[in-house]
């Protein structure tokens, strides 16, 4: 198993407005292709308007394949034209989980 960390730091005051569009449309369209969605995470301390997802796939292949088929997605193209004016800056990582942990 993998997990896929995606952050994505908004402008200043543009927080609310992005966790309402995930929770009103984008997370739906995502949780239809994507599968297991582990968390959806707003910072509190440190980095500030961030909004944080974790999704679990099987194996890079799997999140690769699945990842293509969200971005062929119409709607999905939608809600990116959406959100992409309140983005600032966006980081990934791929995180490996341990042989103890949880969610191996």
């Amino acid at each position: 198993m993998i997990v896929e960390q995606r952050d994505y730091h908004v402008y200043t005051g543009k927080l609310a407005e992005l966790v309402r569009l995930y929770a009103d449309e984008g997370i739906a369209i995502q949780q239809a292709v994507l599968g297991r969605l582990l968390g959806a995470f707003t910072t509190d301390i440190g980095t500030l308007s961030t909004y944080t997802s974790l999704w679990g796939y099987t194996s890079f292949a799997e999140r690769e394949e699945r990842r293509a088929a969200l971005q062929a997605r119409s709607d999905w193209q939608a809600f990116l034209a959406r959100i992409q004016p309140l983005i600032h800056t966006q980081s990934n990582r791929i995180l490996v989980p341990t042989s103890f942990s949880p969610i191996a």
